[in-house]
């Protein structure tokens, strides 16, 4: 066993002690030790965690005691190697509880990840999880497959060094789903070098090869049936430029095989799931059922997954690698005659030749699919051909050989197929360039071990056993170099090695050996080959072992376990033989891709490689290929073949730096979240995990710094312990601590322990910590019951000082009051018991008289009741007897009848009898006339005798008939008599009950009379009372009333402060939708400049692969980089200039595609702007409809309302028409004066648009008033009708109470005031509804202002395009038809939406308006143009006329005394030369270094510079000047941001922040200037008299402000985004791992992958150097001068970037998740927000960008125990997302105990409705705006200096 304890301890084990004993089930389960361990026990006394005892016996021979648990604090650790106790039950505990109780699926172990399958979605797959993992150290993180590519990648850039990431396990584990993922990772973090969507092409190969490789099994849905290796290249900037792809052991057998419950490879089924659709109808498919080859599984449906979907998928993929429709279609025809094939019957013809039935129909389809005969390929399914030396023969075969021809033939064609798509996906995936180095990926199958194995099993054991080999030996090689680096002693490690057991398989004469030499034995056999193997291997080798009951069988010891291997079919399987003559018939097939997957059948080495029962490989082509040996190479074996490809994959391994993953199977029922010990266990067998862990074990597993272990067990030492020198320091102190010094070694960074090491040390510091917070809790409880003790004597001394007054006092008033209550009592008691008397008394006599009237009615009804019961029963029970009587009389006759019927027929049947016989009829002929007479005598005397009974039956009756007259006349006189009797007896009872009643009536009438008295009593005492409580009521109304005014003040404040907030909201929304727009605005700017600078990088491309370039020297953008060239900007630009134009010539055909791409990149960027624009109108619309829905239920109340909406759509209408007349007029005085002048002031058309646009504008301006009147009307009147509500009721109620002196009066005026409210009510909801129709109103109005902003700008692009002249009569034309259109079509269609149709009709109105003013400002300055040129001309005559005249020669003499006049009065502008322009731009753009100006110089002066002199080229009206400066300077900035990001991007530089800044800055200040001088009058009216003065008079330059916006908003991203990469590397460690509080959290135990250390060592980032970054950006935006607004809007970007980092690495990371770290959270905030109230910028809104990372914190440190935390959690966190307060939750329970609120929580967040984003957005940048900032600095006082090398500038 492995070293489990540390001898360190005074008893190895002693009591109390947790340790892990094997168990059948659980495979290890905790105890605890209940008695101490002595040397020699032989028994354990333990206690299970259920509360069993038991007694656990040791292993005689060994006497091993069982392994010890490690502590609290490492369990669910991040990495296994961390543990302090390595063994098996650690390692599967602890992934147990990460993977169960935390969902963590991912773990560590030294350098493998193991993962675990989860059999679940999990939302860790997403762009936002991989830009978090992107950049990170692999310790860094929480372990994830994205942290092991990003290592990958990362070593690749760094080491120079290709890199592999080996993925195995067994099936269903989640392999390919891995490699996907790691895949994914590397298209996402690196991108493609080409415009060729490189790594979507990768990542579209994964449907491909899951549709033709991958099929259901038993344990796995999509289980890949081969394996693969896949090398993503990269270039020398680390961008994917193209992949290759190998395979490995294609399961060609399950392509006519699959066993229950499994499937065929999924194309067969997506292709039957398809074949309704037209192109695949003539495939002529079904359903899968049909076919031989997919339905033998019997389950052909795959739970959640459409195969038809999945077919459209495996279209589009096909279609994204370049694999045409044509050769789609072939391949699917192929694939569907495999299936039609697989249905061929072939039948017995005898027993040893077979035939297949004329005219099949499937093999007919297959022959006219495959395009070959039906002839030839039905006679060769059923015959061979055998070649001798002289002759050939042709065969039959029977009817199974034919089968398995058949089958052969399937499954190589689905070879080949299989092939042909991987060398087509590899042709699509080929690099174009150079590849610099690559990433492997290997998804390769695990270990396996089943009942039967066979050379599947086999092949796939020996490739697990190389790779094992290959993962031992670098696991031994990273210990050992590990060891060697910190310069430890280097014991050998005995560790596994395998390679006996790959010489069994892969050496001379060993397994593979002797199978291939089987195989070339005419008469070979499994069975003589088994023989062999016994004879060669089982006495020499001790992994080779036989069965005892079989002689077909043999057992090799794997690494893993012993695997028993059946040798039936594996000199079949090896072979793989293929009739030749059924090839040669799909050589000749018509079909032009079966022809191209069998041409190459004779000239490809091994080209599928077929492998183990049917699986194949590809190959790569060898480069040379020798005539004569293609039929030797041919012939190779599959084993042969397989062992050759795994040596391949092998020397591509060992050439690269390797990672593993290593996927595990959690249980077999693919249940969430399920761990089966068991199951586990094998698997982490198999896979190498734990002989990992055994490794490190061997050695010294706990690796600590210096400075870690100090911070951790700094309270071990004494003060005089501690020294300066901290490894010193760590020396003595262990040396203290463990005596052993061989458990630990001390390296040159690190302090190395052995196992149980850390153990022992965090008892030690536990102990040490309990015992000093027991010493503090003493104190401080002692402390604290003390104060409380003499706080409660206090108060108990005071309590009783007063109780014992209070109860002196309260025992005299019980005296008094005692005696007064006996008084009253007694006469109390005597009066009750008076009246109760009486009313007993009485009550009793009522009671007596009713009970005996009741005694005696009750005795007589008694009697009476008797006397007729007896009467009843009398006459019942004689009809009861008669009954009886009759029925037995009945009974009796009927079974005399029965018994004479039966002796009749007996008698009958004799007679019958004796009738038949002749002596009986001779017997009867004797004496027959004698009976004769005699019957005829009888039966005269019976006649006789029926005459004399019939005459005695009439007298009878008729003396019968008489008796009973008599006997009814006698019943009916007894009735009447008993009728007289009972009404008699009726009278006599009414009479007495008449009686009665006037008895009770004279009682009644005497009780209401008394009643009456009583009540009259009562009366004048309530009505006394009631005056009473009149008054008493008069004075609570008052009381009321002075309550209700102040409720009156009360609501007026709070309608007033709700009216505020719903201003405030309004207010907010409508930002917010500004910042949207102006967001998508930038982003789709950001996107325009990128593609430009993208088609300006190919176009210098092109440029320099057309011309010849200069032999040893080539001009790149790092030409121009600024630190320390010598070449002057003059020849740059001037060779740049004839480059491009040279390069425009050439290649003005060649960028057309580039050309169309970029269009089609545009054009989709416009329709993405689109749609997210009709989505938000959609979302709009949705809010106004329910609006609606909200007012329709109102409608009732809407009269008036109505009526002031038609009379307002009447004048809408009136307008609407005088409108339509006066377009109609403008567009007949456009159409009628189309000439020169028609656009000039004082022509027609012009005072027509000019008359109608005034009358339109104050008609604007009338409405705006109209609806700010009626705004302020509802608020007023709003806050009056709340006001009456308030005031009427109380006031009038109080006023009236004193004049109602009746009930009556009191509930009149109850109802009054009730219907009083009623209708204010009704007219408080009237104005509440007008008043939300005209808010509703507004909103329309702004959305129509938005969509005319969107218009306005397509029609802005759309003028640009023309020339000057032709731009303003097109955009009149224009507007002027859509106006009248929109009119008409929104009279007819929609008169509701008049309103806002109006208002877009004036503001578009305002906007022509506007272009009727430039063209002013255009007619005025080509005015201006023309008197100078007059002048010009007039001065040319003058000089050139023969004779001068006096007064010209004075004009003359007086002109040059003018000019200089005017030269000496500066007039602040500049002017330069026109070749002066370069060298302009150069000094003081390209070549200006910002440091100089920024600390020497005004901020913003080049701004300044060059607006003066701008403003000299408008002042001399030179077009072309202005345009020319302004272009340079804004292609010379864009040219530095370029060079910048270039190298940025190259040379990882990160200090150009003050470059960006510089230029941001003036910029800005440019921008401020051609607005400030523009001669606007809203910019004017900040500027001083002199500034208005100086504003340009010639040039509109509106549009070049637009573009310098653009460019500022381009500047600012860069700025943000260099100013990111500054500050990214240090947020985590600064905010996260650095403890600015000392002492607060301790640093755990960590493994192999280790983290940023949290201690200030050197290099290392804290707080303080993030604020001293912040500082030095403020100080360097201060200095350029950049305006504070900006600033502000800067520093709100850098605070959420810090807070988005931070939290999203708190959500990634369970280590920080714990309450000291929310404390240093919170601490690290409060810092950051003292640094923003030192500068002033608290309500720049950087605070709020912190809330999300605040409320996390609190959310650490929060209780979460009750319903009532998890309330205040849900309140707490606004600013969290549900996944992210879920995840956070999550990760601090898997930390500590579990909590019982977080379930709550969970409920209560599923409300809410939000994106499911677990991470925030570290990418986004806020929309940035540019306020106007006019300078108040004079540009006639601004000095050049002459460091700025600008003397050719001439002041003006």
């Amino acid at each position: 066993s492995l070293p489990s304890h540390s001898p360190s301890f005074s008893s190895p084990v002693s009591q109390f002690a947790r340790v892990w004993i094997p168990d059948a089930d659980e495979v290890w389960k905790s105890a605890e030790l209940t008695k101490n361990y002595k040397h020699g026990d032989s028994t354990l006394h333990l206690t299970l965690e259920d509360g069993m005892d038991i007694e656990h016996k040791l292993d005689d021979k060994t006497k091993n005691l069982p392994h010890l648990r490690n502590p609290d604090i490492l369990v669910g650790e991040n990495d296994l190697t961390a543990l302090s106790y390595l063994h098996e039950p650690a390692v599967l505990h602890n992934l147990k509880v990460r993977f169960t109780d935390s969902k963590l699926i991912y773990t560590y172990c030294g350098i493998v990840l193991v993962a675990i399958n989860p059999y679940e979605n999990l939302p860790i797959y997403g762009s936002d999880i991989i830009n978090a993992y992107s950049g990170q150290n692999m310790g860094d993180m929480d372990p994830h497959i994205f942290a092991v590519a990003e290592e990958a990648y990362k070593q690749m850039a760094r080491d120079e060094r290709n890199q592999s990431i080996i993925v195995s396990g067994e099936s269903g584990a989640g392999k390919t789903v891995s490699a996907k993922y790691a895949m994914r990772y590397f298209a996402t973090v690196s991108g493609a070098a080409t415009e060729a969507n490189v790594e979507e092409k990768v990542l579209a190969s994964n449907p491909i090869m899951e549709a033709i490789g991958n099929a259901k099994t038993t344990r796995n849905d999509n289980s890949s049936r081969f394996g693969k290796y896949i090398e993503i290249g990269f270039d020398k900037r680390y961008r994917i430029i193209g992949a290759n792809m190998r395979t490995y052991l294609l399961e060609k057998s399950r392509v006519v095989f699959q066993a229950d419950e499994e499937r065929n490879y999924h194309i067969f089924y997506q292709l039957c799931a398809s074949s309704h659709l037209p192109e695949f109808k003539n495939l002529k498919l079904g359903s899968a059922d049909v076919f031989h080859c997919t339905n033998q599984g019997r389950n052909p449906v795959i739970d959640g997954v459409d195969d038809a979907k999945e077919m459209c998928t495996t279209q589009h993929a096909f279609s994204l690698l370049g694999i045409n429709e044509l050769n789609q279609k072939g391949l699917f025809q192929v694939l569907a005659a495999i299936l039609h094939l697989g249905n061929v019957e072939i039948k017995d013809r005898d027993s040893d030749s077979s035939i297949i039935p004329p005219n099949n129909r499937h093999l007919t389809v297959f022959c006219e699919l495959m395009g070959v005969t039906y002839q030839d390929m039905s006679h060769w399914l059923c015959h061979k051909k055998l070649k001798t030396a002289q002759e050939t023969y042709i065969k039959p075969i029977p009817r199974l050989q034919a089968s398995n021809a058949r089958d052969a033939l399937a499954k190589h064609i689905y070879a080949k197929v299989f092939n042909w798509i991987v060398d087509h996906v590899n042709k699509s995936l080929r690099a174009t360039v150079k590849q610099h180095s690559f990433i492997g990926v290997l998804d390769i199958y695990g270990f396996e071990t089943f009942e039967i194995n066979s050379f599947e099993q086999f092949c796939i054991n020996y490739a697990n056993e190389k790779l094992q080999q290959q993962f031992n030996m670098h696991v031994f090689k990273l210990e050992q170099e590990e060891y060697l680096k910190e310069q430890i002693p280097w014991t050998l490690i005995d560790f596994y090695d395998n390679q006996p057991c790959i010489n069994l398989i892969e050496a001379k004469m060993g397994v593979l050996d002797l199978l291939d030499e089987e195989c070339k034995m005419p008469k070979g056999s499994d069975d003589s080959w088994a023989q062999k193997l016994y004879n060669t291997h089982l006495k020499t080798c001790s992994l080779f072992e036989k069965p005892r009951m079989s002689n077909k069988a043999f057992i090799i010891q794997h690494f893993a376990d012993k695997v028993q291997y059946q040798c039936d079919g594996f000199l079949e399987k090896n072979k793989d033989t293929v009739n030749e003559e059924q090839i040669n018939v799909l050589k000749a097939s018509k079909l032009d891709l079966l022809v191209e997957l069998f041409q190459d059948e004779e000239k490809v080495t091994s080209p599928t490689g077929t492998a183990p029962g049917g699986r194949t490989r590809l190959s790569v082509k060898p480069k040379e290929v020798r005539s004569g040996a293609s039929s030797k190479e041919h012939k190779k074996t599959v084993g042969c073949q397989f062992r050759n490809s795994l040596a391949m994959l092998m020397e591509t391994l060992n050439a690269t730096t390797p990672h593993y993953v290593r996927c595990i199977k959690p249980n077999d029922l693919k249940f969430p979240f399920t761990f089966d010990p068991k199951r586990a266990v094998q698997q982490l067998r198999a896979c190498g995990v734990l002989e990992t862990i055994r490794i490190s074990a061997a050695g010294f597993p706990s690796r600590w710094t210096y400075q870690e272990f100090f911070s951790r067990y700094r309270v071990l030492m004494k003060q005089k312990d501690v020294l300066s020198d901290r490894r010193l320091t760590c020396r003595n102190v262990l040396e203290k601590l463990v005596q052993d010094q061989d458990k630990y070694q001390f390296g040159k960074t690190k302090i190395f322990f052995r196992a149980g090491q850390v153990a022992y040390l965090e008892k030690l510091r536990a102990d040490k910590l309990r015992k000093a917070c027991v010493r503090i809790q003493k104190t401080i409880r002692c402390w604290l019951v003390r104060k409380k003790y003499l706080r409660k004597k206090h108060a108990a001394i005071t309590i009783q000082r007063y109780t014992r007054g209070h109860q002196a006092r309260c025992l005299v008033k019980y005296m008094r009051q005692t005696l007064a209550a006996i008084t009253i009592q007694k006469f109390q008691r005597m009066c009750v018991q008076r009246k109760v008397y009486l009313q007993k008394q009485a009550a009793a006599l009522v009671m007596q008289t009713i009970l005996r009237a009741y005694m005696a009615r009750q005795k007589y009804q008694g009697l009476l009741r008797n006397h007729k019961a007896v009467f009843i029963q009398k006459h019942v029970r004689g009809w009861l007897a008669r009954q009886r009587y009759k029925r037995s009389l009945r009974a009796i006759v009927y079974l005399q009848c029965c018994i004479r019927r039966m002796k009749a027929k007996k008698e009958l049947k004799k007679l019958k009898i004796e009738a038949r016989s002749v002596e009986h009829f001779k017997k009867l002929n004797v004496g027959m006339e004698n009976k004769i007479m005699q019957l005829q005598r009888k039966l005269d005397e019976q006649a006789k005798d029926n005459r004399v009974t019939s005459e005695r039956l009439n007298c009878l009756e008729t003396s019968h008939a008489v008796e009973s007259e008599k006997l009814k006349v006698e019943v009916s006189k007894l009735k009447g008599i008993e009728e007289e009797a009972k009404n008699n007896a009726n009278r006599v009872t009414s009479l007495l009950e008449q009686l009665e009643r006037l008895r009770k009536e004279l009682t009644t009438t005497q009780k209401e009379k008394k009643t009456i008295e009583d009540w009259a009593t009562k009366y004048r005492d309530e009505m006394e009372k009631m005056v009473a409580e009149l008054k008493q009521q008069n004075g609570l109304l008052k009381t009321e009333k002075d309550d209700l005014n102040r409720m009156i003040k009360e609501q007026s404040q709070q309608m007033t402060e709700k009216m505020t907030r719903a201003l405030a909201e309004e207010t907010q929304q409508l930002e917010s939708d500004l910042n949207e727009e102006r967001s998508r605005y930038q982003n789709l700017l950001t996107e325009h400049l990128r593609l430009e600078e993208r088609y300006d990088d190919l176009k210098e491309e092109i440029t320099l692969s057309v011309s010849v370039p200069k032999p040893g020297h080539r001009r790149t953008d790092s030409t121009h980089s600024s630190n320390g060239s010598e070449c002057t900007y003059n020849s740059e630009f001037a060779e740049s200039e004839e480059s491009s134009r040279h390069g425009e010539d050439v290649t003005r055909g060649m960028d057309t595609s580039l050309t169309l791409k970029l269009q089609k990149r545009v054009t989709e960027l416009e329709q993405e702007k689109s749609s997210l624009r009709n989505e938000l109108e959609n979302k709009e619309d949705q809010f106004q409809r329910a609006r609606v829905r909200d007012d329709e239920e109102h409608k009732k109340s809407r009269g008036a309302e109505l009526e002031y909406e038609s009379l307002k759509r009447q004048e809408l209408d009136s307008e609407n028409k005088k409108l339509k007349h006066d377009l109609t007029a403008m567009r007949q005085s456009l159409l009628g004066n189309a000439g020169a002048g028609a656009g000039a002031p004082g022509s027609p058309p012009y005072k027509v648009l000019m008359d109608q646009l005034n009358s339109s504008c104050e008609e604007l301006e009338v409405r705006k008033e109209e609806v700010l009147i009626l705004r302020s009307q509802l608020v007023s009147q709003k806050e009056a009708m709340q006001h009456k509500e308030t005031m009427t009721e109380p006031v009038h109620y109080a006023e009236d109470v004193h004049k109602m002196k009746d009930s009556g009066a009191i509930t009149q005026a109850y109802l009054g005031l009730k219907e009083t409210n009623r209708l204010l009510e009704g007219q408080m909801q009237q104005q509440r509804r007008s008043y939300d129709n005209e808010v509703e109103v507004l909103r329309g109005e702004l959305q129509s202002v938005k969509e005319e902003n969107n218009r306005q700008q397509q029609l802005l692009a759309q003028n640009l395009q023309l020339p000057p002249e032709a731009r303003i009569e097109a955009s009149l034309q224009h507007e002027i038809t859509r106006l009248t259109n929109e009119n008409l079509m929104l009279r007819t269609e929609d008169p509701t939406a008049y309103r806002s149709a109006k208002v877009n009709i004036l503001r578009r109105m305002v906007d022509l308006m506007e272009q009727l003013e430039k063209q002013d400002k255009t007619i005025r300055k080509l005015k201006k143009q023309l008197k100078v040129f007059s002048k010009k001309i007039g001065e040319m005559g003058g000089k050139e006329g023969d004779t001068i005249s006096p007064g010209q020669m004075v004009e003359e003499t007086v002109r040059p005394v003018n000019i200089p006049r005017r030269e000496k009065d500066f007039q602040g502008m500049l002017e330069y030369k026109k070749e002066d322009e370069l060298k302009l731009v150069k000094n003081l753009i390209l070549e200006l270094k910002p440091r100089g100006v920024a600390v020497n110089l005004i901020p913003g002066l080049p701004a300044y510079i060059l607006f003066m002199c701008l403003r000299h080229a408008d002042y001399v009206n030179d077009d072309q000047k202005v345009r020319t400066l302004l272009t340079s300077t804004i292609n010379s900035i864009k040219k530095i941001l370029k060079l910048l990001l270039y190298l940025c991007s190259n040379t990882k530089r990160g200090d150009d922040f003050e470059t960006v800044s510089f230029w941001l800055s003036n910029t800005c200040r440019f921008l401020h200037c051609l607005k400030q001088y523009s001669g606007d009058e809203s910019f004017m009216k900040h500027n001083t008299p002199k500034q208005n003065d100086h504003c340009l008079s010639n040039f509109d330059l509106a549009e070049y402000r637009q573009v310098l916006s653009d460019l500022a908003i381009q500047i600012y991203q860069q700025l943000i985004k260099c100013m990111e990469n500054i500050l990214q590397p240090m947020i985590v460690s600064g905010m996260l791992e650095h403890e600015t509080i000392q002492g607060v959290s301790g640093v755990k135990p960590t493994g192999l992958r280790k983290r940023t250390s949290s201690i200030a060592d050197e290099g290392t980032y804290t707080l303080e150097s993030i604020l001293r970054q912040l500082s030095a950006f403020h100080s360097t935006m201060c200095q350029h001068g950049t305006d504070p607004e900006l600033i502000k809007q800067v520093v709100k970007q850098q605070f959420y970037i810090i807070g988005a980092v931070t939290l999203n690495n708190l959500l990634l990371r369970k280590d920080m998740c714990s309450w000291s770290k929310g404390m240093q959270i919170r601490y690290n905030v409060s810092q950051l927000e003292e640094w923003l109230r030192d500068k002033s910028l608290m309500l720049c809104g950087a605070k709020e960008t912190l809330e999300p990372l605040i409320q996390a914190a609190q959310l650490l440190q929060v209780k979460k125990k009750t319903d009532e935390d998890a309330e205040a959690i849900c309140s707490m966190c606004n600013s969290l997302s549900t996944s992210q307060v879920s995840n956070h939750s999550s990760l601090f329970c898997s930390c500590t105990k579990p909590i019982r609120a977080l379930s709550t929580t969970h409920t209560r967040l599923r409300d809410r409705c939000e994106t499911p984003q677990l991470l925030m957005d570290t990418k986004i940048i806020y929309p940035v705006t540019f306020p106007f900032n006019p300078s108040s600095l004079a540009l006639e006082t601004i000095q050049i200096p002459g460091s700025l090398n600008l003397a050719f500038l001439t002041r003006v």
